[in-house]
């Protein structure tokens, strides 16, 4: 039986912590900053927990997480 493949884009955007739900980042800190208030960029900057409803989808694409 062949080995499954993860899905290399979801790999590099989805991390598994140690209580088992995966981590990601934001979207909308790559540019037109400018407009943006700091208040609003430092918090697009923290990570957060997938979604329960996405979680699946995380897990099927990332089999050996």
């Amino acid at each position: 039986m062949p080995k499954m493949k993860s899905n290399r884009g979801a790999a590099k955007r989805f991390k598994r912590n140690a209580s088992g739900a995966y981590k990601r980042r934001q979207s909308h800190l790559r540019h037109i900053l400018t407009k943006k208030s700091s208040k609003r960029k430092r918090q697009l900057g923290e990570m957060l927990e997938v979604h329960e409803n996405d979680v699946r989808l995380v897990r099927r694409m990332l089999p050996y997480s």
